[in-house]
């Protein structure tokens, strides 16, 4: 079984190009919703809760669990890789969203000037700037937050003239840095994709997050067969939720595009 873990929702995103990229595997999609959002929270809880959710996944049977958010991804995949993984779980895996978009945005960009836009915590963590830089030293890394964005999207106003004011003003110091690529470290945004290709223009490259994700994951279970061989294939999914599986059900459908039937679980 292959996990995916966010603090709500927006993974789901990610999750609908993942399981069209490889739709014969078994899944569990786990949101964290009693707790979202992480973005305002301490590098310290949010790897406290991401712990918490990826030991769980393990225990449902997950050999692999992918941190389909952003947040998680910068402030606790490192250190649950490199410290947790190896003395509670030295067999399976725990992969993010940051290094794909990162070695993407690399390829992707003509002049090396490239832009971030995520919540607080993401941006704060420089995890997009520290994993940039890391590929292609010389490269210009021009970051903004946004924290507006999710609540409004959560709350349906994609076409609202008012999100798409908010895009506008938090693109501007992008735009005139004059970046050639932008990535939406946030996997919310996504959903707002057309009005991010149409404020940034036709001389920005935006990112199609979740389906870099997806594919990468593909190349990741084409280079290691020792995980792949281990994963379940009956096409099966399960949605978790640690808050109101109705809720969860009814917004949750909007960002997968289809129908969801969620659980109530506790960590």
């Amino acid at each position: 079984m292959i996990g995916i873990f966010d603090s709500g929702f927006g993974g789901l995103t990610v999750f609908k190009e993942i399981k069209r990229a490889l739709p014969k595997y078994d899944y569990i999609y786990l949101g964290d919703s009693l707790r979202s959002p992480y973005g305002g929270r301490t590098q310290e809880t949010i790897h406290q809760f991401t712990q918490q959710a990826v030991d769980f996944l393990f225990k449902q049977g997950c050999q692999l669990v992918i941190l389909a958010c952003n947040t998680a991804s910068s402030e606790a995949l490192r250190k649950l890789q490199q410290e947790w993984l190896p003395a509670h779980h030295p067999e399976r895996r725990i992969l993010g969203v940051i290094r794909p978009l990162a070695e993407e945005a690399i390829k992707a960009s003509r002049f090396g000037r490239i832009g971030v836009v995520g919540t607080k915590a993401t941006v704060q963590s420089k995890a997009y700037e520290k994993e940039l830089k890391h590929l292609k030293k010389e490269v210009k890394v021009y970051q903004q937050s946004a924290p507006l964005l999710v609540p409004l999207i959560e709350e349906g106003w994609l076409d609202k003239p008012e999100t798409r004011m908010i895009i506008k003003k938090y693109l501007r110091p992008l735009k005139d840095a004059q970046i050639d690529s932008l990535i939406l470290g946030c996997t919310h945004y996504p959903l707002l994709m057309k009005e991010f290709k149409r404020i940034a223009g036709k001389r920005v490259n935006v990112l199609n997050a979740p389906k870099i994700v997806a594919d990468k994951l593909v190349d990741y279970l084409n280079r290691h067969p020792e995980i792949e061989n281990k994963l379940t294939r009956n096409g099966q999914i399960k949605y978790l939720t640690t808050n109101s599986p109705e809720h969860f059900d009814e917004l949750g459908s909007k960002f997968l595009g289809s129908p969801i039937k969620s659980a109530k679980v506790a960590l």
